[in-house]
């Protein structure tokens, strides 16, 4: 990949294998893949063809038991556990089906949590807080906790949330699939946007119809790449 290439992450015969008992199983087999930036991705695909893998892969939360994973030109294969997690923390934005928020913290404070790990001082992360929640339309919800939001607004918390660190890379693991079809159309809208606004994003999903808002879909089976629709 050249430095004029816009290629945010390239799998080159990526295989992840997971021992079951006496047998190997390969989650991911020989996989190649190009993601450029600034694009959006769905990866769809059955219970077990991949797609659950490859996004761990992507985000970095586990390692290929061969091939090459490249994050805008380096070779991440390498990189102890330390640095995997500063990649994360700096450079990729999380989105999950359960949205993971922390029960006990506001709003506020559950947007900002990242930025406490980047160590930003109190002040700055007051205003990026407000400033993200005023973006997904969680304004007035700021000193709510987790319990007195809707399944939408706590959705919106979780992509503020992955938005603190400003990443390169948003990846999204079935966003919607906790919420109803039309929150999820609002969510869906609220992505689109993002990536609008240049964001690269890889989602998993198994709806056709929030599939179709991704400009690329990857199809998944037993591990392999079975065909890419572009749009």
């Amino acid at each position: 990949m050249t430095a004029q290439d816009n290629t945010i992450v390239q799998l080159d015969r990526a295989v992840k294998t997971y021992a079951m008992g006496l047998q190997k199983v390969h989650a991911l087999n020989d996989v190649s893949l190009d993601i450029k930036s600034g694009s959006f991705w769905a990866v769809m695909g059955s219970s077990g063809s991949g797609k659950s893998t490859l996004l761990n892969i992507v985000g970095c939360l586990d390692r290929l038991s061969s091939g090459a994973y490249l994050v805008e030109g380096q070779n991440v294969a390498g990189l102890d556990d330390n640095a995997l997690s500063d990649r994360r923390l700096r450079q990729i934005g999380f989105i999950f089906q359960s949205f993971n928020l922390i029960p006990q913290l506001t709003v506020q404070r559950n947007i900002e949590l990242p930025l406490y790990y980047l160590g930003w001082d109190a002040e700055r992360s007051r205003e990026r807080g407000r400033e993200l929640a005023r973006k997904v339309g969680l304004e007035d919800r700021l000193n709510h906790r987790p319990s007195e939001l809707s399944g939408g607004q706590m959705q919106r918390v979780a992509i503020a949330r992955a938005l603190a660190n400003d990443p390169r890379l948003l990846l999204a693991d079935e966003p919607t699939g906790n919420l109803d079809s039309a929150t999820g159309e609002q969510i869906m809208r609220l992505l689109r946007d993002l990536h609008g606004e240049g964001k690269t994003i890889v989602m998993v999903t198994h709806e056709s119809h929030v599939a179709a808002y991704a400009q690329n879909r990857l199809h998944m089976k037993d591990g392999r790449i079975d065909r890419i629709e572009s749009s």
